[in-house]
């Protein structure tokens, strides 16, 4: 999504289930707006959480004019039957989207292709590299001839439907994901407690909840090293996105087993 809007919207890392929420991504020009949305991957739910990172995709499964179904040329093909004859079902358009082509043979990429082809026969097949760009031009011509007409949904200078607030809490969040290992990046969860802007500068304040006391001295780290790794990047990252000077705070909490609390995943943004 990131390459197709043109901006950093979502986060990005190798590890599992870094989406965690429904993110718009909004291109606009005079004729036309493209709102992509970006959906967690598909699990079997272990939490509550995960369970409601699943409704997000069912839900943009059932509101979709065009339906983007993100494989990889490294993917193993059907470990989403569930997802897969749904989107057999739906009435909506259906490109499958092969990522990843920079790092495919030609041979495995005709394969992926001829398979994806037998499975979902519905379907046009497109490769691309996100990472490179390769094959992205084509595919967003193809989305725009696919898209109906009507009215723009958001204002043409909006890029998503997030708020900042939420944006620099998946700054964070990105960087417990790259800085640390195990069970302790989907053990944390982010909450921006205050955000305020003036012109010189925005101040932030941002909680980071645990579900262990022990998990609280990890992300901290000795003398407070490793919390003030992840606060310089998460600040560097927030200043480069609003275009101006960040002061980012940061404190670590414990919330047990927020992962299973109802009232809490609420709050957090996960209806």
């Amino acid at each position: 999504m990131n390459r197709m809007v043109g901006e950093r919207i979502s986060i990005i890392t190798s590890k599992m289930q870094t989406t965690r929420h429904r993110i718009f991504g909004i291109v606009n020009s005079d004729d036309f707006q493209v709102v992509y949305s970006d959906t967690p991957g598909i699990i079997k739910p272990n939490y509550k959480l995960q369970e409601r990172m699943m409704r997000f995709v069912s839900t943009a499964l059932s509101d979709a004019d065009v339906i983007l179904y993100m494989t990889d040329v490294v993917e193993t093909i059907d470990k989403n039957q569930e997802y897969i004859n749904r989107i057999k079902a739906s009435e909506a358009p259906v490109i499958v989207v092969i990522n990843k082509l920079d790092l495919g043979s030609p041979e495995e990429i005709n394969q992926q292709i001829e398979v994806w082809s037998e499975m979902v026969p519905n379907a046009e097949i497109i490769v691309v590299s996100a990472l490179l760009g390769t094959g992205t031009e084509a595919l967003f011509d193809k989305i725009i001839n696919l898209l109906p007409e009507g009215p723009k949904w958001f204002p043409e200078d909006q890029l998503t439907d997030k708020s900042e607030r939420f944006i620099v809490s998946e700054i964070i969040r990105e960087k417990i994901l790259l800085h640390y290992q195990k069970e302790i990046p989907y053990s944390a969860e982010v909450e921006i407690e205050s955000f305020k802007e003036s012109e010189p500068i925005i101040n932030i304040s941002a909680i980071i909840y645990v579900v262990r006391e022990s998990q609280k001295g990890i992300i901290i780290g000795h003398k407070g090293s490793k919390l003030k790794r992840v606060g310089t990047e998460s600040r560097l990252d927030a200043e480069a996105f609003f275009g101006k000077k960040v002061f980012l705070e940061m404190f670590v909490k414990v919330k047990k087993d927020w992962r299973n609390d109802d009232r809490l995943l609420t709050g957090f943004g996960y209806q």
